[in-house]
């Protein structure tokens, strides 16, 4: 399985989580099979954004169609700076 992690900071959480509610991406038609929004315990302002994916060639392309909406005037005006995004790739998981 491919991660997509994205951490950025937002100006206004609520308005921030309509616009990702939205779905500007077309998060299913990009290939998201799974996602989790977190906000850091020790900043609300502070999002992090996990998105599984079955191939790495479907997290590349949603990455570089993220880039388009993250500098749209919509979605940029609730952004604090630019998202730092990781692609990452499952070694082992466990429940316990």
């Amino acid at each position: 399985m491919t991660t997509v992690r994205i951490e950025h900071a937002v100006k206004d959480f609520d308005a921030w989580k309509a616009a990702f509610d939205s779905d500007p991406a077309d998060r299913a038609g990009s290939g998201v099979t799974h996602y989790q929004v977190f906000r850091r315990a020790d900043n609300p302002l502070s999002v992090i954004i996990q998105l599984d994916f079955g191939t790495r060639a479907q997290a590349d392309a949603f990455l570089t169609v993220m880039d388009g909406v993250w500098r749209s005037p919509q979605v940029a005006s609730s952004l604090e700076g630019h998202p730092q995004a990781i692609i990452i790739e499952s070694v082992e998981s466990k429940d316990l």
